[in-house]
């Protein structure tokens, strides 16, 4: 009985830590470490490290153009985009460059209405594999960064990795809030049967 209690609790602790919904939303967490790469952004065919520079409005531009984002942006203004091509194969190949603010879906994966496009880099080769752009945002709502590999022979969706990112407040924070509170109570709840059942059947064992 003390080793289903244990395995009981270690299976409530790896459900709180293993429920993370930001890969089905399409809005992983926030880089907070200046010294990482990005966060990776796939499609079947594709990969790449993704970050995000604000330019700064005031106060010290340096130290903030060092902090990187992922695909939750805070605020509007002059953006730098950085994508480090994983894929070696494709740094011969020509990529363009599309910034477009889209309209925010249910499904925007797969699926956006494209409203305006802020800028758009005619493809070249990144040989040394990091593909650069910038855009000024200067609206909250939801945005893509589509890079084209292959460059105007990009027709297909398969050749178009998709970068969903959202400049102000996360739009899915309700979301994650409700999970965690969800999940916190599943979690006590465990303990507290298991607990219970553990200490009843130890205290028949001692009668």
């Amino acid at each position: 009985m003390k080793n289903k209690f244990i395995v009981s609790l270690v299976f409530a602790c790896a459900l709180l830590g293993g429920c993370d919904m930001s890969e089905k939303l399409g809005t992983p967490p926030q880089i907070a470490d200046v010294n990482s790469v990005g966060c990776l952004i796939t499609n079947d065919f594709y990969a790449v490290h993704f970050s995000a520079y604000l330019k700064p409005k005031q106060g010290n531009e340096r130290d903030a153009l060092l902090t990187p984002y992922c695909q939750e942006l805070p605020d509007i203004g002059k953006v730098f985009f950085a994508a480090d091509l994983i894929d070696r194969d494709i740094r011969k190949t020509p990529i363009g460059i599309r910034v477009v603010e889209i309209e925010n879906t249910e499904n925007k994966l797969t699926n956006f209405k494209e409203v305006r496009e802020l800028n758009h880099v005619e493809p070249k080769i990144y040989s040394k594999g990091v593909v650069e752009a910038q855009a000024d945002l200067d609206k909250k709502g939801d945005y893509a960064l589509i890079l084209l590999v292959g460059g105007e022979e990009a027709i297909s969706d398969d050749d178009k990795l998709k970068i969903i990112f959202h400049v102000g407040a996360n739009p899915y924070a309700w979301l994650e809030e409700k999970k965690m509170l969800i999940i916190g109570g599943v979690v006590t709840f465990l303990t507290l049967l298991f607990s219970g059942i553990y200490f009843r059947a130890k205290n028949k064992h001692s009668e």
